[in-house]
């Protein structure tokens, strides 16, 4: 309800729909010596402790008697692997967090986390679409956690905003994601390297990122006039709704890809937009347009140490039920190749159960290997399946990771009326509304998230099943909502958003 300024927090850089066009792919240039930014760096780790963390979204709880302001809860974990025991929940009546909780902001509709002052502690970003700000109804807003030694805190957090052009109903924060995309120096890429945030609103892109110049914790402007007019493959408007990045190209920075739907004439077609990364904003490459969406995620499934891209296609248009196309990378600078190599449906030879319309069959993805032969698997979430005669009870499913991408080969599917999976299937659960696959002890072996946002009415639960040897298995199985970490419970929609 207020407009919130940031001394340490001053622009973007926009995306937006109309106008210019997208450069050219930048000429090879020699690979940055950063990190691995493909599914095996998800970079989560808060506290410093060298184990992935999860945070957790859950948008429509009520904080301080407003509903749907939202929170978020941290799990922190440890060789013991996951556990409700050392945690944190945030919200904006968190000492430190700037504005208050108010009804229908929806703190935690997305989360994301990187680096983004280069200390060695992972930063959590969390959005806020639902945030009215100087009058204008859900313009959106965002704030940045920053790791330490003993996690996430609110003390010393960050607001974003679009600094240039707040309006009513933009919905900043709906999307984020973040990775290296290009220097914060680009005289001199090498030095200093950090995680820039890439940002959604619903028509927008924006990036946010440390000036190599500012002490810690302060952002720079990033000037660009790139355009995002060639998302759509039609003449019409766009829907911005994802984000994931990868390193699709070989050339040592991040990919981003971003997908949505079409609107005006011919609105709810799938679509995605490939930016490569390169020494400079200005100097983003057009990695090309990829049909369906709008749920997206990275992952060498090939092994061969280049990422590619999946893309669930869930929009108009696309096969009964849903479907799953995975674009290879070439192995080369080139990037990916724009015919996908596979395209998946529960009707393919091999992937149990049947395609259905409202499946939504590849509506949430995860990468992640859940048996630990070294190749990533998949992670399909489908919301809107019927489990028997139970309407959007929801189901998951996993496809293993192959010399030549995935393969059926050991594909499995878990809904609540598994055996070994507790709870039982209900209307409306929405079980797979999101996915998530982590190694939280690293020991090889990636385990399932599983949410389903609608149980028990909007409440919300998350389901953990373990990774084995020969894939998830539903033995050891267990669940956990907001108050198995001390938060509100009632219409919360825990698990409406998981960081990948």
């Amino acid at each position: 309800m207020r407009h919130i300024k940031s001394a340490a927090l001053t622009a973007a850089a926009l995306l937006s729909l109309g106008g210019g066009t997208i450069a050219a792919a930048p000429a090879a240039q020699a690979p940055v010596p950063f990190p691995s930014i493909g599914w095996q760096q998800h970079n989560c780790d808060y506290d410093g402790n060298g184990f992935d963390d999860v945070l957790i979204g859950a948008p429509g709880a009520t904080v301080s008697g407003a509903k749907a302001a939202g929170y978020v809860t941290v799990q922190y974990s440890s060789s013991r692997g996951l556990s409700t025991t050392r945690k944190s929940v945030l919200h904006q009546n968190t000492s430190g967090v700037p504005g208050a909780a108010e009804a229908g902001d929806g703190f935690g509709s997305a989360v994301a986390s990187g680096d983004l002052d280069n200390d060695g502690y992972d930063d959590a970003i969390v959005g806020i679409p639902g945030e009215d700000l100087a009058g204008l109804s859900d313009a959106g807003g965002a704030v940045v956690f920053w790791g330490s030694p003993s996690g996430l805190h609110g003390t010393d957090s960050t607001w974003l905003q679009n600094p240039d052009r707040l309006r009513a109903g933009a919905n900043f924060g709906l999307a984020i994601e973040a990775a290296r995309y290009f220097a914060p120096d680009p005289a001199n890429p090498d030095a200093n390297p950090r995680d820039s945030i890439a940002l959604l609103e619903n028509d927008t892109l924006l990036f946010f990122t440390a000036a190599p110049e500012a002490a810690a914790r302060q952002m720079k402007a990033v000037d660009t006039g790139v355009r995002a007019r060639d998302v759509s493959p039609l003449e019409t408007g766009f829907a911005f709704r994802s984000l994931s990045h990868g390193n699709y190209n070989e050339d040592g920075w991040a990919d981003l890809a971003i997908s949505g739907v079409t609107t005006g004439d011919q609105p709810g077609i799938g679509a995605t937009q490939v930016l490569y990364g390169a020494p400079s904003v200005e100097a983003l490459g057009d990695g090309g347009t990829f049909e369906g969406g709008p749920a997206i995620v990275s992952g060498d499934f090939k092994h061969d140490g280049q990422d590619d891209l999946v893309i669930g296609n869930t929009g108009v248009g696309s096969p009964v039920g849903g479907s799953v196309s995975l674009y290879l990378g070439k192995g080369d600078l080139s990037g990916l190749d724009p015919t996908p190599a596979q395209t998946w449906t529960q009707d393919s030879p091999g992937v149990p159960g049947t395609a259905e319309a409202g499946d939504r069959w590849g509506a949430e993805l995860s990468a992640g290997d859940t048996d630990g032969d070294g190749r990533p698997d998949l992670a399909i979430g489908a919301p809107g399946e019927d489990v028997g005669s139970v309407s959007d009870a929801g189901a998951v499913w996993t496809l293993r990771g192959a010399p030549d991408g995935l393969t059926a080969t050991g594909a499995r599917s878990f809904d609540q009326n598994s055996a070994g999976i507790p709870g039982v299937a209900e209307a409306s659960d929405r079980w797979g509304g999101q996915v998530r696959l982590i190694d939280a002890d690293k020991d090889g072996l990636f385990g399932l998230l599983a949410a389903a946002p609608g149980e028990n009415t909007n409440d919300g639960i998350v389901w953990v099943v373990p990774g084995s040897s020969s894939g998830l298995t539903a033995n050891g199985s267990w669940t956990y909502d907001g108050a198995s970490l001390g938060a509100s419970v009632a219409n919360a929609r825990f698990g409406a958003a998981i960081d990948e």
